[in-house]
């Protein structure tokens, strides 16, 4: 069964972050929701932005960092949005990563804003739907299917599903989706069941 380190998204690790990890969980998966935010849950995406500028991207990533070395045996990386992002870079340079699940976020794998090349045999789907304005609209989707063009469908999958809604997969929030949350959960069970 595998070990995952789930990030929430900048609204903090909210009810429906937690339900998720839940149901993800599903079949004896272990799934750690650490708190980035030390309990904040900022009401709005722009209130949650403005947390994440006020704590720094220095001391986030130091407590992520923390967070994932309490995990040693954690080898899936998985987030939601700001938190995907966070997710991504420990499947592509954390010895041992199997798999990433990137929710609704997608960091390119060439260019300016590059961690660096997908690792070989390293996993990764990536969700979110195709009228986002900030998985669509501001070039997650791009990167997303670069990252399957370079790495082929082995291993790289990109699942978009229709509609405009950020957040859709947290079932705390306005924009939650239940019908494709299903989905979205059903596609990474089934992932993780692939790894063994």
């Amino acid at each position: 069964m595998a070990e995952i380190v789930l990030f929430h998204h900048v609204q903090g690790l909210t009810d429906g972050v937690r339900e998720f990890a839940e149901r993800l969980g599903v079949g004896g998966h272990t799934v750690h929701t650490p708190d980035l935010f030390e309990g904040a849950r900022p009401a709005t995406i722009d209130e949650g932005v403005a947390y994440v500028q006020g704590a720094g991207e220095e001391a986030l990533a130091a407590r992520a960092d923390e967070a994932v070395s309490a995990h040693p045996d954690a080898t899936v990386f998985a987030g939601f949005s700001w938190g995907g992002a966070t997710a991504q870079r420990y499947a592509q340079t954390r010895a041992g990563a199997q798999a990433a699940l990137l929710y609704e976020s997608c960091l390119p794998i060439t260019g300016d804003w590059a961690i660096g090349p997908w690792l070989d045999g390293v996993h990764v789907q990536v969700h979110g739907m195709d009228g986002d304005p900030f998985f669509a609209l501001e070039g997650d989707i791009d990167a997303a299917r670069e990252i399957v063009a370079a790495v082929g469908p082995d291993l790289a999958e990109l699942f978009v599903y229709p509609g405009d809604a950020h957040l859709f997969t947290d079932s705390s929030l306005p924009s939650y989706d239940a019908d494709a949350t299903a989905l979205v959960l059903k596609r990474s069970l089934g992932l993780l069941d692939r790894l063994g």
